[in-house]
């Protein structure tokens, strides 16, 4: 994907892949974060639609229904850093590679900008993202973080 197109998209199986903001179901991507993502639950629908608004974003959408199957988004300067994240496969797309696809278009759409650093956190998919070619932090007692922990 090119950083500067907004609308292009790439193909999975039964899923095309898109950076087209307006095409996100909001309220579906709230639904799934806000009651099924450990890190999401109970988030606001209106502090999902800020995140969302601040982001670059990632969907993938059956082809032949254009239901939204898969969300991930990315916080960045565009420059130097991104912070993957919110990244949901819908649990009837699961197995299918869908997150593993997103994942890599989100990693290849992000490629041109040169970045320094794309950090993410999960605590259960290590083998999807590393598969995309993410790693463990070598020095994780060189981080830290301001807020809920």
């Amino acid at each position: 994907m090119d950083p500067t197109d907004t609308t292009g998209a790439l193909t999975h199986g039964a899923y095309e892949i898109s950076a087209d903001p307006d095409r996100i179901d909001r309220a579906r991507v709230h639904h799934w974060l806000s009651t099924d993502a450990y890190w999401a639950l109970g988030r606001p629908r209106d502090r999902q639609d800020l995140a969302i608004d601040g982001s670059l974003n990632f969907a993938a959408y059956h082809r032949e229904t254009g239901e939204i199957a898969a969300y991930a988004r990315v916080v960045t300067d565009r420059a130097t850093f991104a912070w993957l994240c919110d990244v949901y496969v819908d649990r009837p797309a699961r197995g299918t590679g869908l997150g593993t696809a997103l994942v890599t278009a989100v990693r290849d759409h992000l490629r041109p900008y040169g970045l320094r650093r794309i950090l993410l956190a999960t605590a259960d998919a290590h083998g999807v993202y590393e598969k995309v070619g993410f790693e463990t932090l070598s020095n994780p007692d060189k981080w830290m973080a301001l807020g809920h922990q």
